[in-house]
């Protein structure tokens, strides 16, 4: 039965990580390049990020108590669980702090869109930190799944 648990473990750091990196630096440029509604550009990034929260909040909530589960009050010694932590953390921050913030700068600005109204400073600022968080989580899941390989 262990061996299902690793394999979970495992599944959902790929998931997690190949996620952000693929939605992140493949999908959301493509959208943005490939669309010429920049708003609707800016929606289906949105709902895909959206999505990469969820499933990194999942991922990351199963990982740190599988770690436990395993290996004790040893998990809490060891780089794997508090780079999910802090992972976890920044998921948290620009899901339920960051991109309300944006979501409520968009409301504000309709009918129009936020980058042709008053606030469209505020929202480059938050959209940069945003950015920056998200920059942030992909290069320690970077060093999470490299670490993770030279484990085995």
């Amino acid at each position: 039965m262990r061996r299902f648990w690793d394999g979970l473990a495992g599944t959902l750091l790929v998931l997690w990580i190949g996620g952000l990196w693929a939605i992140g630096y493949v999908a959301a440029p493509v959208l943005f390049a490939s669309l010429g509604d920049k708003q609707l550009a800016g929606t289906l990034a949105g709902h895909l990020f959206d999505w990469m929260a969820w499933i990194g909040i999942a991922a990351a909530g199963y990982l740190l108590i599988y770690r436990l589960a395993r290996d004790g009050g040893a998990a809490l010694k060891t780089l794997f669980f508090w780079l999910v932590a802090v992972m976890l953390a920044l998921t948290l921050a620009g899901h339920f702090g960051i991109q309300p913030i944006l979501q409520g700068l968009k409301d504000q600005a309709m009918p129009q869109a936020v980058m042709q109204s008053v606030f469209a400073d505020r929202f480059r600022h938050w959209h940069g930190i945003s950015s920056i968080v998200y920059l942030i989580q992909s290069l320690l899941g970077l060093v999470l799944v490299w670490r993770a390989g030279l484990a085995r």
